[in-house]
């Protein structure tokens, strides 16, 4: 083999290692943007399922505040009953103790 033989070969192998690194970098390329797709996809469902959690979460509360709310007024309602019905009781019995 002369030296423009193994020059050439030199150049085939450099030139068939470069496609080949080309080629394996666009696969590995390529398969990492659909890794990141992936997990890109898969953070914002869960981002979507905590907001939906919390958005429930916020109308369960607003839900218990109302009630708590009808509770107070219900609550000053009877003790205003009860205040009068006090009242009432003692006027009885005062007029009882006159008799």
């Amino acid at each position: 083999m002369d030296s423009q033989t193994i020059a050439l070969i030199g150049i085939i192998c450099t030139v068939l290692g470069a496609f080949i690194g080309f080629l394996t970098f666009n696969r590995s390329r390529d398969k990492d943007v659909k890794s990141e797709a992936f997990k890109s996809a898969v953070i914002e469902t869960k981002l979507d399922n905590i907001n939906q959690s919390v958005n429930s979460i916020a109308v369960d509360l607003r839900a218990s505040e109302q009630r708590w709310n009808n509770t107070d007024k219900e609550v000053a309602r009877i003790d205003e009953s009860v205040k009068s019905a006090h009242k009432r009781i003692d006027t009885l019995e005062v007029k009882r103790d006159e008799n």
